[in-house]
């Protein structure tokens, strides 16, 4: 037996530079008992004893950890002496995508649960904004003397609570989808609690900080200041959005901006009357859009309007506006053309401007002043855009498609992709009903195929909304076996088997396409962001949630948006993936033209967005929170607006978070905050004038004492990354001075 072990050893020290081996033992389920520990120690210690004592086997074997293997290659290869780097040779970049044995890549689980994919990234949108706003209403209570009052402790538990449930689902069989359906609805009812939560807080902190007679301030838990602008019923359904009751008094809609930046953002909420008028912060009306709330795909719903309209806000500040019932509105009615296969025309709507017609080949067309959108009359899908600033026109073709899975014995499952051959295109027999909107604020093109809902929608405003499309797809495959379905658009643009991919939403790959490889290893993960680019312009698909891409033809980009799977694919889980839900997926598409580009930096290992794509992925990731007051209450007097900076942080500094440190006594606040600040690496040769950035950039300096507005700073000092150090001669700094795609934490006393 022992001679057995060691042929298997010896073949595998073949594999390497030295003859220093190392063998791991175990795996997951390996040690549950003391026992099996006692003996595997035994059994071995026995072999390696038996090995040792022949000299002409030539080997020592022995138990180690990997601080004595690395030394034991150390001592062998002399590393110490010359650099490593001539023995042993660097690789660098990642490992995706993985395959532990024959074609068997594990591609699939960047997609698998897809729901809870997106859930996670609301949730953590959430944690910092409530973790930001309660730090700032902490140092406000204490200003004012209601400490007593402020539930400081109550909230700090809840946040508490929530960093430790987003923590767990970071698990590697948690956001992956690689959970059975049971460990999956504790991990989905955790997320969902720790939403519902964060609101509080959230509620909680905006209400002081937001009141102009802090004297004023009072909490009582049974009657919150304020009711969030959507609820969601279960773990695993889609939020919806409340109803606002107008009245002819004023109802006040407090929306908070968690980006460090100013930000000019489309606002919509749900009334219950199209006689509308919104007052700004300062008072003054504001242009407003009514938008249909639908039944389905075309009856409309009288119960409820969604308003729609720019709000101007301050970096992580609130702007509060004012909603009045009026007898006559300036509000201007989204119009409608509706495409059906056979239109039957209905009695006229008693509020909107609804035609119907039959789907056609002529184009649908949308544009603000930035682009241009040709749609098919159709199929509701888009064609082409034309950029208007060099008028150029840009085929963008989007098309969905299935994949199915092989008839080998191996199968796709949570893990794996085993695809049948490339995605079969999404047939429909019937054109789909297509509905489309025009309106001041947004236009937008809603195709209603029978497993997704693809809605297209353009901002007509200035800035950085304009200039990207927001599309959305609401995916239901719950009747489907052994499918998956992708989003394709399909470009001109001449990508040359490249693509790029985010890890982590902090750098930039460089992706290969090859054609060697089967399908499934083609296909990487996307965090945030997924491009492709040729000399004259680049492509970015902006991401909500983390999701599996590819670059399978010249200009193309695909994105899987869910996947349901009968079977087990060997890995451990034990199932399928059959728990599927009506999952709601959301993506920014961006086209920008690239200047002074040279041929050979294609091949280049690292490649950066540009500020206006970094802008566009934290605008889509951090949307504005709107709040309401309650109707029946009478309201204290509110202050217009909350700046709590001096102005916009520079366009490439990015506040990861500001958060209350536990005090080192029981689970409370202490009077200390820490914060995090990263800066982005981006590529300067896109324009950056014009664009419509509230912000500009000023080579990574921050002056301290210009950080804030509503409070100063007592003191701000470096500490390591996760606050466990601080450099020994810590002390307090007057200016932030960091790199490019540096991450630095800061220990701060706000007063």
């Amino acid at each position: 037996r022992a001679w057995m072990i060691l042929d298997q050893y010896r073949k595998k020290s073949k594999l390497f530079r030295t003859k220093v081996l190392l063998a791991p033992l175990g795996d997951d389920f390996r040690y549950t008992e003391s026992s099996e520990w006692d003996q595997q120690y035994q059994n071995y210690q026995k072999l390696f004893d038996y090995m040792n004592s022949q000299p002409e086997w030539h080997v020592k074997a022995q138990f180690g950890t990997l601080s004595d293997y690395f030394e034991a290659l150390r001592k062998e290869s002399n590393v110490g002496e010359k650099s490593s780097n001539s023995f042993f040779p660097v690789l660098s970049g990642d490992f995706f995508t993985y395959a532990d044995r024959d074609h068997h890549y594990w591609s699939g689980y960047f997609t698998s649960r897809p729901f809870y994919k997106r859930l996670d990234r609301i949730l953590e949108s959430y944690l910092r904004a409530a973790e930001i706003l309660y730090s700032m209403a902490l140092v406000q209570s204490s200003k004012s003397e209601k400490m007593s009052v402020f539930p400081s402790v109550d909230n700090y538990k809840l946040l508490t609570e929530v960093r430790r449930n987003l923590g767990l689902f970071q698990h590697h069989d948690a956001i992956t989808g690689t959970s059975k359906d049971w460990v999956v609805v504790d991990y989905g009812t955790r997320l969902f609690h720790s939403i519902m939560n964060l609101k509080k807080v959230i509620i909680d902190s905006a209400h002081i900080l937001i009141l102009k007679d802090k004297a004023a301030y009072n909490y009582d838990v049974s009657t919150p200041f304020l009711k969030m602008d959507d609820v969601q019923s279960s773990q695993d359904s889609l939020p919806r959005k409340t109803v606002i009751k107008l009245m002819s008094q004023p109802r006040y809609l407090l929306i908070y901006n968690p980006v460090e930046q100013e930000r000019l953002s489309v606002v919509s909420v749900n009334v219950n009357s199209p006689r509308v008028k919104l007052l700004s912060p300062l008072g003054k009306p504001v242009a407003v859009q009514i938008s249909a709330v639908w039944d389905g795909a075309t009856t409309v719903s009288h119960e409820a309007y969604e308003i729609s309209f720019v709000a101007h806000l301050p970096p992580l500040g609130l702007g509060v506006y004012q909603l009045l019932e009026v007898q006559s509105s300036e509000a201007v009615l989204a119009d409608y053309n509706i495409y059906l296969r056979n239109s039957k025309q209905e009695k006229p709507d008693r509020l909107f401007k609804i035609k119907e017609m039959q789907n056609s080949v002529d184009n649908i067309i949308l544009e603000n002043s930035y682009m241009k959108l040709w749609f098919s009359g159709m199929s509701g899908l888009l064609e082409k855009i034309n950029t208007k600033e060099d008028g150029k026109n840009h085929q963008m073709k989007v098309e969905f498609a299935w994949y199915g899975t092989t008839s080998n014995r191996d199968k796709s499952g949570a893990y794996l992709f085993l695809p049948d051959g490339d995605a079969k295109p999404y047939i429909f027999t019937d054109p789909p009903t297509i509905r489309v909107a025009h309106g001041r604020i947004f236009s937008e093109v809603v195709c209603f195929f029978h497993h997704v809902t693809h809605t297209m929608r353009l901002y007509k405003v200035q800035g950085l909304e304009g200039q990207s499309v927001e599309v959305s797809n609401i995916v239901d495959i719950r009747g489907e076996y052994n499918r998956e379905l992708a989003m394709r658009i399909s470009s001109d643009i001449n990508s040359q088997n490249r693509f790029y991919t985010d890890l982590n939403g902090y750098q930039i790959q460089p992706r290969l396409t090859m054609s060697k490889l089967p399908l499934q290893a083609n296909i990487y993960p996307m965090t945030t962001m997924a491009y492709i680019q040729d000399i004259g312009v680049r492509l970015t698909l902006h991401s909500a949630q983390s999701l599996g891409v590819a670059s399978l033809k010249n200009g193309q980009l695909e994105v899987i948006l869910d996947r349901r799977l009968m079977q087990d694919d060997n890995r451990g889980l034990g199932q399928g993936v059959q728990d599927n839900k009506i999952t709601a997926n959301i993506f920014r598409f961006l086209l920008e033209r690239r200047h002074g580009i040279e041929v050979n930096e294609e091949k280049a290992p690292v490649s950066f967005p540009s500020l206006l794509s970094h802008m566009t992925s934290s605008f889509l990731n951090h949307p504005v929170i709107p709040m309401s007051t309650y109707a029946d209450a009478g309201v204290p007097e509110m202050l217009n607006t909350f700046s709590p900076l001096m102005s916009s942080m520079p366009c490439d500094m990015h506040i990861v978070n500001l958060r209350t440190i536990q005090s080192k006594m029981n689970i409370e606040p202490s009077d200390e905050a820490t914060l995090i600040l990263h800066r982005k690496g981006f590529d300067c040769r896109f324009a950056n004038r014009d664009i419509g950035l509230l912000c500009s950039s000023t080579q990574g300096k921050i002056k301290v004492h210009k950080l804030f507005n509503k409070f100063r700073v007592e003191s701000l000092t470096p500490a390591s990354l996760s606050l466990m150090h601080s450099p020994p001669d810590t002390r307090n700094i007057s200016e932030i001075s960091m790199s490019s795609m540096e991450i630095n934490t800061f220990r701060i006393r706000l007063r």
